[in-house]
C-alpha cells in the first residue's frame, strides 16, 4: 500500500469500528489528552478508565493540577503506579502555568522539553488536541507497524526503534491527524493485539508482511528476557489504641518517592529499635500473610507484621511520619502494596478478621 492507501484505510476502519466514546474523546482539551496519555503509559485502557474521571473532577483544569498539594496528586494516583509519571505531571503543569500561561505550547519540540513528556505523548497531544501532524509509536503503533513491515530486531534497540519511526512518520497523513492517532492506537488495542490479533478484520491484511509470512506472533520481537533479581524486606505496620498506623513519607527521589510508605527493616528485632525512636512500647505482634510485588526491574518479596504498640503521650510523629487513621484515612500517595497491606490490617483491628 502507498502511505496513501495506508492512512485511508486505517481512517475508515476507524470511521466505522474505532472507538468514539471514551471519556478522554469528550471535550478534547490539551490537557486532557496529556493527562489521558499519561496515564495510558503502561497501563491498560481499562483501568484507565476507573482513574481518569476522578482525577479530572477533583483537577479539572492544568491550574487545578499545579496549585494541588502533592499528596492529593498522588492520592488521586494510588494504584496506578509508575509514580515518577505522576510527579512528573504536577511538575509540567506548574511549568505550563509559569512559562506559558496555562496554555500547552502549539510545537512538538516544546512539548518534549516538558518533564514526562517523550516523542510520542508530544505526538499525541499536538495531532489529537491540536490537529498539528506530528507521528506517534506508542506501544500499539509500534506493534501495528512492526508487524505491517515485518520489522526484525527488538524496537528498543536505536536502529531498530529510528526504523519505526521513520515509518510512522511515513504513513501519518497530512488531514484527519487527530482521528487517524486515535485510529491506529485503537487497531493496536482491538485488532492488533499481542497474542491473539483478528487479521481477518484488520484494514491493513492486504499489505501486512507478517500476515504474509503468517508469523504475526513474531513481530515486534520481544525483548531478551533476564531472571529478575529477587530482593525481600520486613514491613511492621505499628498500631496505636486507635487503630492507626505509623506511615512515613519517602524522600522525592527513587523507588515510590514522595509517596506514604510503611518502614522497612532488614529482621524482627530491628522492630524494637524502631518504637524506641519514636518513644512507642510492644504490645504484641502477628505476622499477616505476606505478598510479592513485581517492580520492572526487581522482586520484592515483603514479609508484614501487625505490631501493636503503646504511645508515650509526650511524643509527637516527626514531619515525615504521621498516623494513618485506618478508619477514616486521609487522602495521601500511597504505595499500591502498602495500600493493600493497610486494607488486611484494617481487617485485623476494625473487624477482628485474622489476615
Amino acid at each position: 500500500m502507498s502511505p496513501e492507501q495506508f492512512s485511508s484505510a486505517v481512517l475508515d476502519w476507524y470511521d466505522r469500528n474505532g472507538r468514539h466514546d471514551l471519556p478522554w474523546q469528550q471535550g478534547i482539551t490539551p490537557y486532557r489528552v496529556w493527562v489521558s496519555e499519561i496515564m495510558l503509559q503502561q497501563t491498560q485502557v481499562s483501568t484507565v478508565l476507573n482513574y481518569f474521571g476522578r482525577f479530572m473532577e477533583a483537577l479539572p483544569t492544568v491550574q487545578a493540577l499545579a496549585e494541588a498539594p502533592e499528596d492529593e496528586v498522588l492520592h488521586l494516583w494510588t494504584g496506578l503506579g509508575y509514580y515518577t509519571r505522576a510527579r512528573n505531571l504536577q511538575k509540567t503543569a506548574k511549568i505550563v502555568v509559569e512559562q506559558y500561561g496555562g496554555e500547552f505550547p502549539r510545537d512538538v519540540e516544546k512539548l518534549t522539553d516538558l518533564p514526562g513528556i517523550g516523542l510520542s505523548t508530544a505526538g499525541a497531544i499536538a495531532s489529537i488536541s491540536m490537529g498539528l501532524r506530528a507521528p506517534i509509536l506508542d506501544g500499539n503503533v509500534k506493534r501495528v507497524l512492526a508487524r505491517y513491515t515485518a520489522q526484525e530486531g527488538y524496537p528498543g534497540e536505536p536502529k531498530v526503534a529510528k526504523a519505526l519511526w521513520a515509518n510512522a512518520e511515513r504513513y501519518t497523513p497530512h488531514s484527519r491527524v487527530n482521528h487517524y492517532t486515535q485510529a491506529m492506537m485503537d487497531l493496536g488495542a482491538t485488532l492488533c493485539t499481542r497474542s491473539k490479533p483478528s487479521c481477518l478484520l484488520c484494514p491493513l491484511k492486504v499489505g501486512c508482511e507478517a500476515h504474509m509470512l503468517g508469523q504475526e506472533i513474531r513481530y515486534p520481537v520481544p525483548k531478551p528476557r533476564k531472571e529478575l533479581p529477587q530482593k525481600r524486606t520486613l514491613m511492621p505496620l505499628l498500631a496505636n489504641h486507635e487503630g492507626a498506623i505509623l506511615l512515613y513519607r519517602r524522600p522525592s527521589s527513587g523507588l515510590w518517592g514522595g509517596l506514604w510508605s510503611l518502614p522497612e527493616l532488614d529482621n524482627i528485632e530491628q522492630i524494637e529499635d524502631l518504637a524506641d525512636q519514636h518513644g512507642l512500647s510492644l504490645a504484641g505482634s502477628q505476622a499477616l500473610d505476606g505478598l510479592t510485588h513485581t517492580f520492572s526491574h526487581f522482586q520484592l518479596a515483603i514479609e508484614p507484621w501487625l505490631v501493636r504498640v503503646d504511645a508515650a503521650t509526650d511524643h509527637v510523629a516527626e514531619a515525615d511520619w504521621l498516623w494513618y487513621n485506618l478508619a477514616t484515612p486521609p487522602r495521601l500517595g500511597l504505595a499500591a502494596p502498602v495500600k493493600k497491606l493497610l486494607k488486611r490490617a484494617a481487617d485485623v483491628l476494625l473487624t477482628g478478621e485474622s489476615r
